[in-house]
C-alpha cells in the first residue's frame, strides 16, 4: 500500500479504474495492456502496482464497481415498490441488467482465470459486493414469494446468477460470429437483454 492518506488511495484506485472502462469501451480484455492503462491516468505508470499488481486485478475492481452500481439501483426499485408480483419480480430484474451492458459484458469473459490472478484481498473484496447481490434478490424472494423454500430459493439464485454470465455473447453477437452462424445453419433469433432475461426469470420464478 502507498504512502499517503485513505482518499488519495481511494482517488488512484478510481482513476485506475475508470482509465481501465474508458478502454474498455472500444478494446477488449486481452487488447488492454496495463502500460495502456497506465498512459490514460495522471501519473506514472510504475505507480499503478501501488493499487493493482495485475490488470486481472483492476478488471476485478471494475467489475466489483458494476455490481456495486446494479446493487444501489436494484435495492432503490425493490424499496420503492413494496408489494409486487413475481412477474414483477422478473421484469424489476431485467429492466435494471438491461442497463448494466459493461456488467454483463464483464461477466462473459474468463472470470475464472481472472480471479486466479488477483490476490485473495482483491478478490474478498469483489466476493464480498456479489454477496450482496445474492442478499438483495433474496431479500425480494422472501417479501415476494415467502412459500418458497429456502432450497427453492437457492436454487433460484444459483440458476439466475450463472445465467447473467451468459446473456451479453448472446445478446451481442459480432458481424464474425452472426456470419459463421449463418454459415453454420444455426437458428439464430436476436434478443435484447430484457427480453432475454425477462423470458429465463418468468421460467425460473414459474409465472
Amino acid at each position: 500500500m502507498p504512502k499517503g492518506s485513505i482518499e488519495l488511495t481511494s482517488a488512484r484506485e478510481n482513476e485506475i479504474i475508470d482509465a481501465c472502462a474508458a478502454l474498455y469501451e472500444t478494446m477488449s480484455f486481452k487488447e488492454i495492456t496495463i502500460k495502456d492503462i497506465g498512459n490514460a491516468t495522471s501519473f506514472a505508470r510504475t505507480s499503478i502496482y501501488n493499487y493493482f499488481q495485475t490488470k486481472e486485478e483492476i478488471f476485478l475492481a471494475l467489475l466489483k464497481r458494476e455490481y456495486t452500481l446494479w446493487n444501489m439501483e436494484l435495492a432503490k426499485a425493490s424499496d420503492t415498490k413494496t408489494d409486487m408480483s413475481r412477474e414483477e419480480l422478473a421484469a424489476l430484474l431485467a429492466r435494471t441488467l438491461s442497463k448494466k451492458e459493461r456488467l454483463l459484458r464483464l461477466l462473459s469473459m474468463n472470470l475464472f482465470a481472472i480471479e486466479e490472478n488477483s490476490r485473495a484481498d482483491k478478490l474478498t473484496e469483489f466476493k464480498t459486493e456479489f454477496k450482496k447481490s445474492l442478499d438483495i434478490v433474496n431479500d425480494c424472494l422472501n417479501k415476494i414469494t415467502p412459500e418458497m423454500t429456502n432450497e427453492e430459493k437457492h436454487a433460484f439464485l444459483y440458476s439466475f446468477f450463472p445465467f447473467m454470465h451468459g446473456i451479453y455473447p448472446y445478446t451481442a453477437p459480432t458481424q464474425k460470429q452472426l456470419y459463421a452462424m449463418q454459415q453454420a445453419g444455426v437458428d439464430f433469433q436476436p434478443l435484447s437483454i430484457y427480453k432475454m432475461t425477462y423470458a429465463t426469470l418468468k421460467k425460473l420464478l414459474s409465472v
